[in-house]
């Protein structure tokens, strides 16, 4: 098994930044991917951005309102990954969850319990 635990959200105003951190733990050599998906008030959850897990991999990708705005990385060392969000919108609100992919496709195992992200106008 492996657990996720998000942190950094918070109530920030439009154009502020903000950086979400996930923290891994348990059976994390299973792990090919990282993405942050996020769901908004009445809506479904959303793709905003994946990393490649692995020390060499170096493949990003990004939900196309994101991109420019939203940057995603990881730390091997410390199990971590992060989205570094800036020029935020309020259309960025939103509960923002880290999942982890075995396969390194579409399909993601493992999800954390999701951390709040308020951006108000």
């Amino acid at each position: 098994q492996v657990q996720l635990m998000e942190s950094g959200g918070g109530l920030v105003q439009a154009g502020g930044s903000l950086r979400l951190s996930c923290a891994a733990s348990g059976s994390i050599f299973v792990i090919n991917r990282m993405g942050w998906f996020r769901q908004a008030p009445g809506k479904d959850r959303k793709f905003v951005a994946a990393i490649d897990w692995s020390w060499s991999g170096t493949n990003t990708n990004y939900e196309d309102s994101v991109k420019g705005r939203f940057t995603i990385s990881r730390d091997n060392v410390k199990n971590t990954v992060y989205m570094q969000m800036n020029s935020l919108k309020p259309e960025d609100t939103a509960v923002y969850y880290c999942a982890a992919s075995r396969s390194g496709m579409v399909n993601y195992d493992y999800w954390g319990q999701g951390t709040q992200v308020v951006v108000s106008s």
